[in-house]
């Protein structure tokens, strides 16, 4: 079975490092860590985790986590984003609304609703 297996594709001209569905939750750095060195391994440029792999502590912007998670892909000149629909917890916070929207204006980390919107946003 290779629900934990991350694959390869480019897209666009990126090299994209496509999370599985399952596997570690990315809840802070270590995980972080952990795919920065799988995107590396693979020569990737982007890596793409589905919603469902990312921890509600993420969302949470007090947490930190998302600080610190944002910042290990920053150090190593990887950019992250995140696919699938986020609703649920932009509307239960303003800050993560703001933070969700000025991401989406940079190239260092989107909030994507899904694989075409991966696929559009590489296309520019």
């Amino acid at each position: 079975m290779t629900a934990h297996t991350n694959t390869l594709e480019t897209l666009h001209g990126t090299r994209v490092l496509r999370c599985a569905s399952h596997g570690p939750l990315l809840d802070g750095e270590r995980v972080a860590l952990d795919l920065i060195g799988d995107a590396f391994g693979q020569d990737a440029e982007l890596v793409a985790v589905p919603v469902q792999r990312v921890a509600e502590e993420f969302f949470r912007l007090r947490s930190g986590v998302a600080g610190a998670v944002v910042q290990k892909f920053v150090n190593y000149r990887l950019r992250l984003a995140v696919l699938g629909d986020i609703s649920a917890h932009l509307g239960a916070s303003e800050a993560l609304r703001d933070f969700v929207y000025e991401s989406n204006q940079g190239n260092q980390l989107w909030f994507l609703a899904d694989e075409a919107g991966l696929e559009e946003r590489l296309s520019r």
